[in-house]
Parts: C-alpha cells; sequence; structure tokens
C-alpha cells in the first residue's frame, strides 16, 4: 500500500484498521501527568491553585487507564505538574513531597505496567532535594526525576544545583524538564497571553541555555534530560547561540561549551501536537533515537489528547521521511531510555 498518495482520511483509515496491532497498547507516554488531591489541598491552602494562571484539571487512575486503552497507550510516565508546591515552609514542603511520592509509587505498583513515576523534588531546598532523591530512587525505585524550570527563581542550571546534579549524575537518572511560570514575570503580559501560549516552551529554553552555558550535562553525563513540548525553542536557539558563543568567550563573558557531550543527553518528547516541520526542525538538534512521544494529558480534554495522537500517526505513517522512525518516536525509543532499569518489557 503506498500510503504517500492515499491522503491523510485513508491513512487514519489504514491506522485503525489493517495495522491495529501496530497501533493498540504500544505507545510509551513520557509526558503525563498526576494531580492528587494532597497536591491540590495544599495549593489551594495557599492561595496557588491559579499560580500557573490556569486551573489544574481533573485527574484520577481510572479515568487515566479508560484514556489510555481508547489510545493504545500500554505505558504512561507520571509527573508532577506546575506550580510547584513549595511556599518557604522547609519542613512543610519535604513533608507534602514525600506523601506525593510515596502515593505515586503505590500507583505505579497497583497497576504493573502501566505507570513509571518521576519523584518531585521540595526544591528551592537543595539539601532536602538531595535526600528525597536517594528515597525516591532507591526506596520507592522511582523511574527519574522532574525537575521544575525554576523553583521560586532557583533556575535548573544554578550552580546551586550542583550537588543535586552530582546524586542525580550517579544513579544515573532520567531527568524530566518541566516548565514553570518564569521567575521574575511580566504580570500584565501574562494576564493576556496565558503561559502555555509562549511563556512556557521560553521557560524551558532558557532553563535549558542555562544548562548548557554551565557545561551541565557534559558534566553529568549519566544524567538523561527529557526536553518537553517539542524541544520548545531550542531549534532556534542553539544556532544562536552556537554563532555567538565565540565572541562571549573571546571578552571573557562565557566559557567554552563542548556540544557534543552536551546535547548527546538531551531527550525531547513530542507534546503539543507538532506538525511535520516541527518535527524536521528538532531533528537539526538530534537524532530520530532521541525523540520520545509525550500527550501532556490530562491537560486537554481526552478525546482532543485521542484524537491528537491519531493525527500524529497519521502525519508520521503519510510522511516518507519520518514514516521509518514512527515506531521509535511511539514506544521503542522511551522504552531503551527507561530499559536500565528494568521499567519497561518488550513489546
Amino acid at each position: 500500500m503506498n500510503i504517500a498518495k492515499t491522503g491523510i482520511a485513508a491513512v487514519i483509515s489504514f491506522l485503525s484498521g489493517t495495522v491495529n496491532v501496530w497501533a493498540k497498547d504500544t505507545v510509551t507516554d513520557v509526558h503525563s501527568h498526576i494531580i492528587l488531591p494532597a497536591y491540590t489541598q495544599a495549593l489551594e491552602s495557599h492561595d496557588a491553585a491559579l499560580e500557573e494562571t490556569f486551573p489544574l484539571p481533573q485527574w484520577d487512575v481510572q479515568k487515566h487507564l479508560e484514556f489510555m486503552d481508547k489510545a493504545g497507550i500500554k505505558t504512561a510516565v507520571l509527573s508532577l505538574p506546575a506550580p510547584q508546591p513549595c511556599f518557604g515552609n522547609t519542613e512543610e514542603s519535604r513533608q507534602l513531597i514525600r506523601r506525593l511520592n510515596e502515593e505515586a509509587a503505590r500507583i505505579k505498583a497497583a497497576y504493573p505496567g502501566r505507570f513509571l513515576f518521576l519523584a518531585a523534588l521540595p526544591l528551592p531546598d537543595v539539601e532536602g532535594a538531595m535526600a528525597e532523591a536517594e528515597y525516591a530512587l532507591t526506596t520507592l525505585k522511582a523511574d527519574g526525576i522532574k525537575l521544575a524550570s525554576n523553583s521560586r527563581g532557583q533556575y535548573i542550571g544554578d550552580a546551586a544545583l550542583d550537588p543535586l546534579m552530582a546524586v542525580l549524575n550517579r544513579h544515573k537518572a532520567v531527568v524530566f524538564i518541566h516548565p514553570h511560570r518564569p521567575t521574575p514575570y511580566a504580570k500584565d503580559i501574562i494576564d493576556v497571553t496565558p503561559l502555555a501560549m509562549y511563556e512556557y516552551p521560553a521557560e524551558t529554553t532558557r532553563g535549558i541555555v542555562n544548562m548548557l552555558a554551565r557545561n551541565v550535562p557534559a558534566r553529568y553525563p549519566d544524567v538523561k534530560i527529557i526536553i518537553p513540548h517539542c524541544g520548545s525553542f531550542l531549534p532556534l536557539a542553539l544556532p544562536r547561540m552556537r554563532s555567538i558563543l565565540p565572541a562571549m568567550v573571546k571578552n571573557g563573558l562565557m566559557e567554552e561549551i563542548d556540544w557534543e557531550k552536551n546535547l548527546s543527553g538531551l531527550y525531547y518528547d513530542l507534546a503539543g501536537n507538532p506538525t511535520p516541520e516541527v518535527i524536521d526542525s528538532l531533528l537539526t538538534i538530534t537524532a530520530p533515537d532521541h525523540i520520545l512521544f509525550g500527550s501532556d494529558y490530562p491537560y486537554l480534554p481526552p478525546e482532543v489528547h485521542l484524537n491528537n495522537l491519531q493525527r500524529l500517526k497519521a502525519m508520521l505513517a503519510a510522511n516518507k521521511k519520518l514514516a521509518p522512525y514512527a515506531e521509535m518516536f511511539l514506544w521503542q525509543n522511551a522504552d531503551n531510555l527507561f530499559a536500565e532499569k528494568g521499567n519497561t518489557k518488550e513489546k
């Protein structure tokens, strides 16, 4: 069958029929969120429920499983959304994060093979974050760590986080970066244009650029970093950084960046309903084996997430350049990334 000539409707029919065995229960979703009652209650108690400028969606495990079954998602990787539930009381934050991580571990254990989880950390409390990372990765058998782009103004790449990165490097941890409201932020602009429209990709890019400028991925090479939303603005930012860096180094404003070592540890999820042009752009800064599927569930209605995944499958099948990578993007790359800890099984 010549998929390229059938048109998008025929491709969708093809995917839902002839190759349904390929589409069913094979996808690994590296970008989905767990929103527990203890988390929402903590936000409400600190008047932070709308801190990210829009309300948190509802989440429960059964509805998530129903969505996964309809979408053909075998395994979803759960992580805490924004905002960071740390409000100045160190002990309160440590206890809450511990409670959330333990509940995520229980959900993973209750549904073997369906969920993995990325532990949250009580940053900007670095000492507490190091202790929680050790506990989560050893005792709870977390599948990785979720880091906010910034935790109350402490950005990833900050020198204060180097001891934490050393812990994560020792554990060969998978680290998922997720954007949070920038600090400081332009309130008047955000009131007109919600964070998800522009600030989130800008915020992710800002944090990763900060890490690259200090050679953080190169200095901690056993940490594998997942960057969300199709790499955000990095396909545009990295060529500019490369072109400007020599002048910055010559003037003593920056250090040399080891581009190969830094970029080799970066992975990218496809959350955000990408077009072929977006994926082509992403492939200018990474290789096909570093691209992963992500849904961003439950931030859109389930039927929208489902349609987005079906559209992505159809688009990949119809694109001669991208079609050979479809299974890599949808599950193989993610399974390989998490395989060292024995958290995924051959499909």
